[in-house]
């Protein structure tokens, strides 16, 4: 990879148009360009673990490939985001060994990025991805109305179609509603956040301890991310 770009991760979005299809944000650092990756539910649910620090009776996978490198005494010194030619994103581990030498190991992109927030990694990418796959979130963006529209829609969970909202009546109402299809909607969030206004901190926690006990992570993490909002942490 010629010149690197680095990246953050700030979050993920549910596309309410494909059903069980997450996509990862990423924004380049210093800059307003975002691209989004498509990932599959177990990888949405083992990024946004980790990003609400839900804590997990076992390891998942990718507290497993962590454990591991440390154990080795081995270190994950950057992630390198790339496209393969058929448009999938792709991803190298570059990681150091305990005499110093580096070794690039192929990934999946979702995994890779799933083990950079756990080993405290920068990810980059190059600036030919920034440039084909970047998106801006504005108006301004380089891009036509038409496409940005496209990806605004698909990318970032803006669907046209209006979901009705469930009364919640208890946490287990609450279970069925994160798992439904349409789990990312500001209006549920309002729903739910009306729902837990019944309850204290501790409570909420302890149920979030219930459902990550359960290994229903993705339910764990949406409570934890609402009560941090709640609390304004």
């Amino acid at each position: 990879m010629k010149k690197r770009h680095r990246l953050k991760l700030i979050g993920i979005t549910y596309n309410q148009i494909e059903s069980g299809v997450y996509a990862v944000i990423l924004e380049e650092v210093g800059g307003d360009r975002r691209i989004p990756i498509v990932i599959g539910f177990a990888e949405a649910q083992a990024i946004e673990c980790k990003l609400q620090q839900v804590n997990t009776p076992r390891p998942l996978t990718h507290d497993l490939m962590k454990s591991i490198l440390d154990n080795f005494n081995l270190k994950l010194s950057a992630v390198e985001i790339y496209k393969l030619p058929n448009g999938v994103f792709a991803a190298n581990l570059i990681v150091e060994g305990p005499d110093g030498d580096f070794r690039m190991i192929d990934s999946r992109s979702s995994d890779a990025l799933a083990l950079a927030i756990r080993a405290d990694a920068p990810i980059y990418t190059s600036a030919d991805v920034l440039e084909e796959a970047g998106f801006r979130p504005r108006k301004e963006s380089k891009k036509s109305e038409e496409v940005f529209s496209r990806e605004e829609q698909l990318l970032t969970g803006l669907a046209d179609e209006v979901f009705p909202n469930p009364s919640i009546e208890s946490f287990e109402s609450l279970e069925e509603i994160i798992d439904s299809e349409d789990p990312e909607s500001d209006d549920v969030d309002r729903e739910i956040l009306d729902f837990l206004s019944n309850y204290s901190d501790a409570e909420i926690e302890r149920q979030i301890a219930k459902f990550a006990e359960a290994e229903k992570y993705e339910v764990a993490a949406r409570l934890k991310s609402l009560l941090r909002k709640r609390s304004g942490r």
